[in-house]
């Protein structure tokens, strides 16, 4: 079976278009204008690439390693979605592109591994493929880079066609996969000791991504920043949308003109949805009384995404109840931000805004038990209006670094130049009868992305404002520019 035919997700037809006469693909075939035979510049981070592709080789020496990047999976029929590259292979090459995998085998002799990328060969116009090739030939899908280009381009050691995976991997045959992104590669390579190897070389790579180098942070800095003219686009539509679908489209235009897409499906939550806490149907009705909860991140072109949600009013202005609620929810977030410090659990954050709000559920008559039992691990009832913790990692992925052990992540302690988002967030059900009347269908969150430097944290989202009389503030001045 072809490397083509294995794809996770590939429609059932055969790709070559069987039914075009031998005249036409001659003819197809002729007085096209040469193609320049240049090779493309190196990637601006191809240094970074390396560095990391290295610290990954300290940590298996004498192991053969494959990351593949995924396939373009089906969306309906014979129509696809749109390819984004696996983060652990994009971290270790910058290549977009799908289906290629790294692979990364001992040097004879010496320390380290030598870089092998594999790619999808592009014959140009030498093969009626382009023409032919409905799923890679370029006049269908575009051009690809090639085997040298490839090579060029990404600085690695060695570049190779895919076709040639196959034979290259049975001469490695002691080899760590990162599995679930290819059928190809998992059928390739056998799994060995009940794939224990495999699920430490995932750990691995989750874990070195858990630390930020100064050119990721600089990557999340620009899409944050985008994410704030996305917030930003949103209010000036508030005055006139009349749906949650709006207001997700014109956030993801942003997303789209200046970034990669969104990082996420976008959350555009209005009154009562609020309380659904990954809500992306978005298709109800705007009311002008009613609280808008958008969680959204722009995607940038080099993968990073921002995770950002502000609860605005989509009036201008809280009620009296809506701002009771979200300075209770702000408050908790201020209490988490100053618990972003090195050294501290990764959870205190979270055990600090749960407090917060806890107490003031209590205050509000809601808790029916006192703040302190509440919050013992046999009850936790202030998780019926708080429903999750506060924090995860970002990066390349919304929820990043998730196959690192828990030991080193939610168990572990905060480092310089760890990124996670800080949310606390509050949602009293419509139909919740332990919740006065006046507070029920209000969910409010808040979220920012923060990094943890050696002495604290930079809440590198604090450009977007996010207590209450700032955002009211905000959103005069936003729509006087309109």
């Amino acid at each position: 079976m072809t490397y083509e035919s294995e794809k996770k997700g590939a429609a059932p037809e055969k790709p070559v278009d069987p039914n075009n006469p031998p005249a036409l693909l001659a003819f197809m075939m002729t007085r096209w204008k040469p193609q320049a035979q240049r090779l493309p510049p190196p990637h601006p981070h191809a240094p970074s690439f390396a560095r990391r592709r290295a610290a990954v080789s300290a940590l298996f020496p004498g192991e053969t390693l494959v990351i593949p990047t995924g396939h373009e999976k089906v969306r309906a029929n014979d129509t696809y979605y749109r390819f984004r590259a696996g983060s652990d292979f994009f971290y270790l090459t910058g290549n977009l592109e799908p289906d290629c995998v790294l692979v990364l085998t001992p040097r004879h002799g010496q320390a380290g591994h030598d870089s092998h990328l594999f790619v999808e060969p592009n014959p140009g116009r030498a093969s009626e493929t382009f023409y032919t090739d409905r799923k890679k030939g370029e006049l269908w899908v575009g051009p690809r880079l090639g085997v040298d280009q490839s090579r060029a381009r990404y600085g690695v050691d060695f570049a190779h066609g895919l076709p040639d995976l196959k034979a290259f991997l049975e001469k490695h045959p002691v080899a760590r996969v990162l599995r679930g992104l290819s059928s190809e590669a998992d059928v390739l390579v056998p799994s060995r000791d009940e794939g224990k190897p495999d699920t430490a070389f995932g750990e691995a790579l989750s874990e070195l991504r858990l630390f930020k180098d100064a050119l990721e942070v600089a990557e999340l800095k620009k899409v944050i920043a985008s994410t704030r003219r996305g917030f930003e686009d949103v209010i000036r539509a508030l005055g006139t949308a009349r749906s949650e679908r709006e207001v997700e489209g014109h956030f993801n235009l942003r997303a789209r003109s200046e970034g990669n897409d969104v990082g996420y499906g976008t959350i555009a939550a209005s009154g009562e949805n609020a309380c659904i806490l990954h809500w992306t149907r978005n298709d109800a009705r705007l009311r002008k009384k009613d609280l808008l909860l958008l969680d959204a991140g722009v995607e940038g072109h080099a993968l990073y995404t921002a995770d950002i949600t502000r609860t605005l009013p989509i009036s201008g202005k809280f009620s009296a109840v809506q701002r009771e609620i979200y300075e209770l929810v702000w408050q908790a977030q201020q209490a988490a931000l100053a618990a972003v410090r090195p050294g501290n659990d990764f959870m205190e954050p979270n055990k600090r805004a749960q407090r917060v709000m806890a107490e003031g559920l209590f205050r509000m008559g809601i808790l029916p038990m006192p703040v302190e039992e509440a919050l013992e691990d046999e009850h936790l009832f202030h998780k019926r209006y708080s429903l999750h913790n506060v924090s995860h990692m970002l990066g390349l992925d919304v929820h990043d670094c998730a196959k690192a052990r828990q030991e080193v992540y939610r168990h572990g302690k905060l480092k310089p130049g760890m990124v996670l988002t800080v949310e606390p967030g509050l949602y009293f059900q419509l139909d919740d009868l332990t919740v006065p009347r006046k507070y029920r269908g209000i969910g409010i969150r808040i979220e920012d992305d923060v990094l943890v430097t050696e002495t604290g944290c930079v809440n590198l989202s604090k450009a977007i404002p996010s207590e209450a009389s700032a955002v009211e503030k905000w959103m005069r001045e936003v729509r006087k520019r309109k």
